[in-house]
């Protein structure tokens, strides 16, 4: 294994004890010498590859985001209807639901609100969602001849701001019982078939 092999090898196990450190402690509970630890590697490689600790939480956000992305990516590009493709971003979901990504988000998400260079750099990740969106919406009003009186940009703030408000809904703890967020979400689909299949 050649020396830039190795680090990156380092880097990953860094950025893999930190996901699974963030998701049983949370932000404020992250200790990077205990990820250090559970990593193998000395504190000071978690200085050299990534800075500082919210450096390092930001590297795992980009990581899982950059891969989400690119699976989002692929769905927008298959042939199939809209309300297939929403009911598929519902699927995905509660996969990004289990695997973590979601909690790592709204963590970043909150320590921006009062953290301004966090906040910029979470918004960075984000954006990336809104402009995939924008992109879906604006080959539809292609395909349609028009979105009524939205932009593209303002369909995908319609798209995508209900699933980071189920999101939030869900990681503080609330059922289907408590406030319906992912059948609302699957009612939406639904709507859409109907819009498609009648146009």
């Amino acid at each position: 294994m050649t020396t830039t092999e190795q680090k990156g090898e380092t880097a990953r196990g860094i950025l893999t004890a930190a996901k699974t450190a963030l998701l049983e402690v949370g932000y404020a509970g992250l200790s990077t010498r205990a990820i250090a630890e559970t990593a193998g590697v000395p504190l000071s490689q978690i200085h050299y590859h990534f800075g500082s600790k919210q450096g390092l939480v930001l590297a795992v956000l980009e990581r899982e985001n950059q891969r989400l992305l690119k699976r989002q990516e692929r769905l927008y590009h298959e042939e199939l209807p809209l309300w297939k493709q929403w009911e598929q971003a519902c699927d995905y979901l509660e996969d990004d639901l289990a695997s973590g990504y979601v909690r790592v988000l709204h963590e970043m998400m909150a320590v921006g609100w009062s953290d301004p260079e966090i906040g910029k750099a979470v918004w960075g990740q984000i954006k990336g969602w809104f402009d995939l969106l924008a992109s879906v919406a604006e080959r539809a009003a292609n395909e349609l001849g028009g979105l009524g009186p939205f932009t593209p940009s303002e369909v995908a703030a319609l798209a995508g701001l209900p699933f980071l408000g189920a999101e939030a809904i869900i990681l503080l703890g609330l059922t289907e019982k408590d406030l319906p967020a992912r059948s609302a979400l699957r009612k939406v689909g639904a709507i859409i078939r109907t819009m498609e299949e009648e146009s």
